[in-house]
């Protein structure tokens, strides 16, 4: 597809979409591949051609097979979005792809270097908040959003115990901290009082990188891993399941709905199986006790 054949359907089309302006350079960049994709498989570049969702499922499917599943989810996550306009809602179920595996928990080393990292920081404002992303990630398993999200008031607890409240987002809930990181987690509450924990002020906190951005900007020594809420939340995960947490205790602390779910933790932590089928049994077990 040419490009002012291009410009003559694509800006109309991104203009009907509720999209923030950054993620528009993307979503301009996957009509580009989906467009040339498609024009391989004698598809042509008209918008209702281009944007069925079945050339987009053979897009994200046989397309991007290389690409990790999380990123082709995205892709299709956007494309459908630029496609509701032109046909409505699908409908039908997305081909499912295979779930990306969970990533590695930080060693207790690790942690020690990343709770120094968050005090090396310039200025208590970034102090505060690097410092957040350590203790509401391994310490209570919060997702990016939930601690984007998370005030001061929403943090409670005395004697050497605290519970976060997780109010915003899909899986409100109630999650005792762990007791390593409860007097940080108070401390930090206290600072916030009802305001943000994390980069507290004026900010798009809807936006999907709004704490991954920050972290990339973290200044600190060469030899300790980089901050991610990912790796952050799989550390609580694993920690529980390393620990014999009931299965429905963690589902219930960790957001998660599934037992099948915590799989692709488990593979990290001896001992226990990553099986989806020995999960189930045990949580069904459980439940009967």
């Amino acid at each position: 597809m040419g490009t002012a054949a291009a410009g003559s359907w694509q800006e109309p089309l991104l203009a009907a979409v509720v999209m923030a302006a950054r993620e528009r350079p993307r979503a301009r960049s996957l009509l580009g591949l989906l467009a040339g994709f498609a024009a391989g498989r004698g598809i042509g570049p008209l918008p209702g051609q281009l944007l069925d969702y079945d050339v987009i499922e053979a897009f994200c499917v046989a397309g991007c097979a290389g690409a990790a599943p999380s990123t082709r989810g995205t892709y299709r996550s956007v494309l459908y979005q630029l496609a509701a306009p032109v046909h409505g809602q699908p409908g039908r179920r997305a081909t499912p792809f295979a779930g990306a595996r969970a990533p590695a928990p930080y060693s207790f080393d690790e942690r020690a270097g990343l709770a120094a990292l968050a005090r090396a920081q310039r200025g208590p404002g970034k102090r505060a908040s690097a410092l957040a992303m350590v203790v509401f990630g391994i310490g209570a398993g919060l997702r990016p959003g939930e601690l984007a999200a998370l005030r001061g008031s929403g943090i409670t607890g005395a004697g050497g115990r605290a519970v976060v409240r997780i109010s915003a987002g899909p899986a409100p809930r109630v999650v005792p901290v762990a007791w390593r990181y409860a007097g940080r987690a108070l401390g930090l509450a206290r600072r916030a009082a009802d305001g943000y924990v994390f980069r507290p002020g004026p900010a798009d906190r809807g936006y999907k990188n709004f704490v991954n951005d920050f972290a990339r900007d973290l200044g600190g020594d060469p030899d300790v891993p980089a901050v991610s809420m990912s790796r952050a939340r799989s550390s609580f995960i694993c920690d529980h399941l390393a620990a014999g947490t009931s299965l429905a205790g963690l589902l219930a602390a960790a957001g998660i709905t599934e037992a099948e779910s915590l799989a692709r933790y488990a593979r990290h932590v001896p001992g226990v199986s990553s099986s989806k089928a020995a999960l189930r049994a045990r949580w069904l077990a459980e439940g009967r006790r």
